[in-house]
């Protein structure tokens, strides 16, 4: 039977990770300060029972990213690793590439032989992570972080299926299975399959800014960020086949952001009641209109000042805020910094 380890014992091996400039074959990679021309590395973590579909996402859209990032796979112990189906896979790289990651991603696996102990192999692997590598789980793989007790006191999503589960094993985790994502800086964790995919280009535009992530979404045919969270995906009753979609007006929305939309006007867009059209919106995005509407004019903002030089009170008439202090208030409670502040950030990060 395999070992396992404790949660204290997985903790005390994750403290004892060295540092970046002691990484063997790898002089001291510096961090990460926006583009300078050098490549990031991400790791994929590929444990037993892997899902094939999420073992591929991080190497299709960092490998978008026009040379931005180089991906390499690994397991804990260099050896071929039975898929959730019904192969197996082989990679090149054991768990020494992991102390080169500048990005860990751990896809999701079948939960069969996992528990709220690391089995020491998965544990060891971890090992070799350093202190300054940002750290991604998608679904399942939030499970690994969880039973290392990296997400102790922290906020975590992952699948809305496994969310009971989760919090029966973890209760020490503040887990919010509503998102398609949570951004605790060093730490990601990301719901079902394709939240994979939202995961990996929100950090291609964190890192690189909005522009490269939409030429990457486009280049993988994926939409650059989604609405709503799971909440959308959770079963339900299905509407009624009569009902109408919101689809076309959310499109026509996205056209006049600029303008003080009001609910009357997209509900008359649809062609619906105010109360039908606000619980059918409901239904397809996860949010009410008003809230969607506040989270579409900050993504347009946040591209405004990331590729262009208008003032603040500018945009914030461009994207439909009625002033420049709305428009900091509403950027502020979205991603916690000031329009200046988000400027600098992904102005200097820009490619010559």
């Amino acid at each position: 039977m395999q070992r396992t380890v404790t949660r204290i014992q997985a903790q005390a091996y994750c403290g004892a990770r060295p540092a970046l400039s002691e990484r063997p074959g790898d002089p001291g990679r510096p961090g990460r300060q926006g583009y300078e021309g050098r490549v990031e590395r991400v790791v994929v973590l590929a444990l037993d029972g892997v899902y094939p579909f999420e073992l591929g996402i991080p190497s299709r859209v960092f490998g978008s990213a026009e040379g931005r990032y180089e991906v390499l796979t690994c397991t804990v112990d260099g050896r071929p690793v039975r898929s959730n189906s019904d192969f197996a896979i082989s990679v090149e790289h054991g768990p020494e590439v992991l102390r080169t990651a500048d990005t860990v991603v751990i896809p999701p696996f079948a939960l069969t032989d996992l528990g709220t102990d690391l089995p020491e192999a998965v544990a060891d692997a971890l090992k070799a992570i350093g202190p300054d590598t940002r750290i991604v789980s998608i679904c399942t793989g939030a499970f690994v972080l969880a039973a290392a007790g990296m997400l102790v006191g922290r906020r975590a999503t992952t699948h809305w299926q496994l969310a009971g589960l989760f919090r029966q094993m973890f209760p020490d985790v503040d887990l919010d299975a509503d998102v398609l994502f949570v951004d605790e800086g060093s730490l990601l964790t990301s719901a079902g399959a394709a939240s994979g995919v939202d995961v990996c280009l929100h950090l291609v535009r964190k890192d690189h800014g909005s522009e490269l992530a939409n030429r990457v979404a486009r280049s993988c045919v994926v939409p650059p960020w989604r609405d709503g969270g799971q909440a959308q995906y959770i079963e339900q009753p299905v509407p009624e086949a009569t009902a109408t979609s919101t689809a076309a007006t959310r499109h026509w929305a996205l056209e006049r952001l600029g303008e003080p939309l009001t609910l009357t006007e997209l509900a008359d867009h649809a062609r619906m009641s105010l109360r039908t059209f606000a619980r059918r919106f409901n239904d397809e995005v996860g949010m009410s209109p008003g809230r969607w509407l506040i989270q579409q004019r900050v993504v347009r903002a946040r591209q405004l000042l990331e590729s262009s030089d208008l003032a603040v009170d500018q945009i914030a008439g461009e994207v439909g805020f009625a002033t420049g202090a709305s428009l900091r208030q509403h950027l502020h409670a979205a991603i916690g910094v000031s329009p200046q502040a988000y400027r600098r950030t992904f102005q200097a990060g820009r490619r010559p």
